[in-house]
């Protein structure tokens, strides 16, 4: 999947020769869901943006100098977006995403 680095922002997600890369499934799935959720008017990408760019430094202001592992911040930021906006609640969102955490892979349809 090529990638605008303008529409992400905040941190440059993992690329291989401008292609997404995703190391497990769940992250994959997680990224396929923001845009959907976005692209079907849920929230506004740019705010989910914002979110992402916060987590982003305020691990890198909690680990100074150390990597950052990408997806677990996007998914975190996804989830404050989802939250804010009231789409699903706490509880809600944790038996979602412990849903998808454990379908197989190759399994998502």
């Amino acid at each position: 999947m090529s990638i605008d680095h303008e529409l992400l922002g905040g941190g440059a997600p993992p690329l291989v020769n401008g292609e997404l890369l995703f190391d497990e499934p769940w992250q994959s799935r997680v990224f396929g869901i923001a845009r959907l959720l976005s692209e079907q008017g849920l929230y506004d990408w740019d705010d989910f943006r914002d979110s992402l760019i916060k987590r982003i430094q305020a691990w890198e202001n909690a680990n100074p100098g150390a990597g950052y592992h990408y997806y677990p911040l996007f998914l975190d930021a996804l989830t404050d977006t989802l939250e804010s906006r009231g789409i699903l609640g706490s509880e809600e969102l944790l038996a979602t995403q412990l849903a998808f955490a454990n379908r197989p892979a190759g399994h998502d349809h």
